[in-house]
């Protein structure tokens, strides 16, 4: 246990957080605050008088770059200096009375709330919101004032399609919600919000259509986002592994998008939504291979063209998995099966080869990952031109130095092509782990290896579940009339996808009457 604790790391027991009340002396206040917020340079406090004969004190404190100056100048400085003065109590001690007064007549913005906890108030300051602090009053009034800058909303770099919306999500929280709420003007949509990271506080909201979700399904998605306890919530991917079914599987439980049609699409189905401050990815939950394999662009075109294409998009995805491990089992266990003349081709190109096939796959695999990450981490220009010339220059060198056949290029090239047309990266990476074990097998058992490789990932799919629902949904669930299979390899007319998914709400499967007997003269199933 001494090993795997220090590989994996053991429980240790936390601070507990401890929460400082208010006091009524505005001045004891302020030394709480700045013995917190020690060294933070950042800071700002202001202090002013206010009242009838500025016999009070207040004080505001915000973290400069958050908050917008130009509100609390104008809105909030001004009134609590100049139009304070003018406010008069109504009969009774203006100390008793003070922050009514400012909320009623003084202060106008347009969101005041009050914390009870000195800790509690610097959290919201740390998010951008002010701090006002008022003489004689226990309580810390939280002034809405966030005002920092932030990426403006552009097209998605890593989901681009030919028809569709282009805007996609920001790393602004309140940015991403407000593009999904313009999508979906219905008074249905929740949107729940919560903190989570005990030193972050990072602002993640559920979103969901109320009367469309799976209950038992939301249910668990809060279930699973109340457990996480971490210090840190940077981006969506650490809420993604820390609420997944089974964090052994290379293959994503969770879809994560850019896209707010797509995000709004799953909400229409009645999945759930997680929005994370700070990340421009929104996670869908239940996932299932079928969705991954999904374009948005695929309900924006005709039905028989977005068939074909989605077809394609399968063939290439097994492409991408099987077609290295099969070139290494036929050249190593099965040459029979090689037509004469491409066989005679091949035993000429792989005369000067040293290496056995599963080397040579080996090699040219790995190479083409090199490249590909490469390629990612350089600068956009660059990353293109070094994946294009290296693969080019490095197939050929290889070819000439006979450390490689000519046809193993052509191979990997194919595959490294077929692996671009998977829609989601995170299943597309999957594959291209999984392809190695191939390899590993198609060289130690030829095709029978390749069989039992194939066997083992269905068998690891068909028991792998997302929130309870089956990854491999519709195909190992399917229910008759559900009309849940239209929407697989093939993608019927929009006319006929008159019913949503089987993990919704039973009450709202029906999402459009049938029009089937009005363009094709088909009675609606009884």
């Amino acid at each position: 246990m001494g090993f795997w604790n220090r590989f994996f790391g053991g429980k240790k027991k936390g601070e507990d957080t401890v929460k400082t009340v208010p006091h009524k002396s505005i001045k004891k206040n302020l030394e709480t605050i700045k013995e917190i917020m020690t060294d933070c340079d950042d800071i700002v406090y202001r202090e002013v008088e206010i009242g009838t004969q500025n016999e009070f004190k207040a004080a505001l404190i915000y973290v400069d770059g958050m908050a917008d100056k130009m509100l609390l100048n104008k809105f909030v400085l001004n009134n609590l200096m100049v139009s304070s003065r003018m406010v008069e109590p109504n009969g009774e001690n203006i100390k008793n009375q003070l922050y009514k007064q400012l909320k009623d007549h003084t202060l106008t913005v347009t969101e005041l709330s009050e914390v009870e906890s000195i800790e509690e108030a610097v959290g919201f300051m740390l998010s951008g919101e002010t701090i006002l602090l008022l003489d004689n009053y226990n309580k810390i009034i939280i002034v809405a004032s966030k005002g920092f800058s932030s990426r403006s909303i552009s097209e998605p770099s890593t989901e681009t399609v030919i028809r569709g919306p282009r805007d996609g999500f920001t790393e602004t929280f309140r940015v991403n919600t407000t593009l999904i709420r313009r999508r979906i003007r219905d008074s249905k949509l929740k949107v729940k919000s919560m903190q989570i990271g005990k030193r972050s506080k990072t602002d993640v909201a559920v979103m969901y259509i109320d009367d469309i979700v799976n209950k038992g399904i939301l249910k668990e998605v809060n279930k699973r986002l109340k457990m996480i306890d971490i210090d840190t919530i940077l981006d969506s991917g650490y809420i993604e592994q820390l609420i997944e079914d089974d964090w052994t599987s290379p293959f994503p439980q969770i879809q994560n998008t850019e896209r707010p049609d797509v995000t709004a699409s799953a909400l229409y189905e009645g999945r759930v939504a997680i929005v994370v401050d700070n990340s421009p990815f929104v996670l869908l939950v239940p996932a299932t291979i079928n969705a991954m394999m999904q374009s948005s662009e695929d309900y924006y075109e005709r039905w028989n063209i977005a068939s074909a294409v989605r077809l394609l998009r399968y063939f290439a995805a097994t492409i991408s998995l099987i077609l290295p491990s099969l070139y290494v089992a036929i050249t190593s266990f099965h040459p029979q099966m090689i037509p004469t003349q491409l066989a005679l081709v091949l035993a000429v190109n792989r005369k000067t080869v040293p290496f056995p096939a599963i080397v040579e796959a080996l090699i040219m695999e790995t190479t083409i990952e090199l490249l590909r990450e490469a390629g990612v981490r350089l600068p956009g220009p660059i990353g293109a031109t070094i994946g294009i010339v290296g693969g080019l220059v490095i197939g050929q060198a290889a070819v000439e130095a006979g450390i490689v056949a000519p046809l193993m290029v052509i191979i990997v090239a194919v595959t490294a092509i077929a692996s671009f047309a998977v829609p989601s990266y995170n299943v597309a990476i999957g594959f291209r782990l999984l392809r190695f074990l191939f390899i590993f097998a198609a060289g130690f058992l030829g095709l029978y290896g390749v069989m039992l490789a194939i066997l083992l990932v269905l068998i690891h799919l068909c028991s792998l579940k997302s929130f309870n629902v089956p990854y491999l949904s519709p195909f190992v669930n399917y229910i008759d009339e559900s009309g849940d299979l239209g929407d697989t390899f093939i993608r019927v007319p929009l006319i006929a996808m008159n019913n949503r998914n089987a993990h919704a709400n039973d009450k709202q499967r029906n999402r459009m009457d049938d029009k089937r007997k009005e363009y094709f003269g088909i009675e609606e199933d009884k």
